[in-house]
């Protein structure tokens, strides 16, 4: 399971949602091994004022959180992590210097999904890559 939320100045994800969105879930697919039928993007569009962020960065400057079951080996993450800013780079033309990413693992028994615990779900999909 991942949840991924997508932090970053309304007017500019308003006009780049589908494309990020695109981008983000074909580097989960590819690098978690991930259904693509299965995406869940939480897009945060913050004003001005409520995005505070370092002066070297731009209004394309975007936080992406991504939540995961545990169970991911540390390579497997780090191919996420470089396929995130190799693609929303080059497909999305986000420069790597506006993007951050972190990755949060939680055991599977603290998600409850479809009245479950997401340790008594069946998946359909491998977790352990």
């Amino acid at each position: 399971m991942a949840q991924i939320k997508i932090y970053g100045d309304a007017e500019f994800l308003s006009q780049t949602r589908s494309l990020i969105s695109d981008v983000i879930h074909s580097c989960v697919v590819d690098a978690l091994a991930f259904p693509p039928e299965k995406r869940a993007h939480r897009f945060i569009l913050l004003q001005p004022e409520d995005f505070i962020y370092f002066s070297t960065r731009t209004r394309q400057h975007i936080v992406i959180e991504i939540s995961l079951f545990e169970g991911r080996t540390i390579e497997t993450k780090k191919k996420l992590i470089y396929l995130l800013f190799d693609r929303l780079s080059t497909q999305a033309l986000i420069d790597p210097i506006d993007i951050e990413i972190t990755i949060t693992e939680t055991p599977k028994h603290n998600w409850g999904i479809r009245g479950k615990t997401g340790d008594e779900l069946e998946l359909s999909y491998n977790v352990e890559v």
